[in-house]
C-alpha cells in the first residue's frame, strides 16, 4: 500500500481519524520539536508547543485551514508552529533568542540515525540562508529565528514594511528553489 500524502491524512484528521493524526505526528513531530526549539532555546516550551500544534489540528481550531494551493503542507505546519512559538514567548515574556548557528537538537533524543538527519537537514538548511544576500539572510532570522513580526522587523531596521515583506518573500523563494535544487529538506510526501 502506498504511503498516504499530507493532504490526505489531514483530510483524515476532520474525520477524527485517530491514526491519521499519529502518522502526521511521526513524520513530523522531529521538524516541529526543532524548529520550536530554535525559537525558543527551551525544551519545554518547544515540546509544549509541537503538543499545541498537533491538538490545534486536531480540534481544527485556532490553525486555520490547509489550503493545497497557497503551498505545501510542511510549510503551514512550520507557520502554525511558528505562530504558537511567538505565542508562548509573548506569554511568557521570555526573551529574545539569537539565533546562532548552533544545533537546535538535544544530545538526548533517540536514534543516532535519525540525529544524523537532522544535522543533515539543519546543514542544508544553513547552507542555503548562508547563500541568500546579507539583508535576506538578517530577515530569515529575525522572522523565523527570533519570532519578530514583520511590522517589529521594520521598526528594528528602520525600513518600510513593504521592503521587509518583500525580502521575506523573496528570500523564502530563494530558500525554496536552492532546497529543491540541492535535493534537500523534502517532507512533502
Amino acid at each position: 500500500m502506498a504511503k498516504q500524502t499530507d493532504l490526505e491524512l489531514y483530510e483524515l484528521i476532520k474525520t477524527k481519524d485517530k491514526s491519521a493524526l499519529e502518522t502526521l505526528y511521526s513524520r513530523y513531530e522531529k521538524l516541529l520539536y526543532s524548529f520550536a526549539y530554535r525559537m525558543t532555546n527551551d525544551k519545554q516550551a518547544a515540546e509544549e508547543v509541537m503538543q499545541d500544534v498537533f491538538v490545534k489540528l486536531w480540534r481544527g481550531r485556532g490553525a486555520g485551514h490547509y489550503v493545497k494551493e497557497r503551498g505545501k503542507f510542511s510549510s503551514w505546519l512550520l507557520t502554525i508552529t511558528r505562530n504558537a512559538s511567538i505565542d508562548l514567548l509573548r506569554k511568557k515574556k521570555v526573551q529574545e533568542v539569537e539565533w546562532d548557528g548552533r544545533d537546535s537538537l538535544n544530545e538526548d533524543l533517540p536514534g543516532v540515525e535519525q540525529v544524523i538527519e537532522d544535522k543533515e537537514e539543519r546543514d542544508q538548511l544553513r547552507n542555503a540562508i548562508d547563500t541568500l544576500p546579507d539583508e535576506q539572510q538578517r530577515m530569515i532570522c529575525l522572522f523565523y529565528f527570533q519570532g519578530l513580526s514583520q511590522r517589529e522587523i521594520a521598526e528594528k531596521c528602520d525600513i518600510p514594511l513593504g521592503t521587509v515583506k518583500g525580502r521575506v518573500r523573496l528570500a523564502l523563494k530563494k530558500l525554496r528553489e536552492h532546497l529543491e535544487k540541492e535535493g534537500g529538506i523534502v517532507h512533502e510526501r
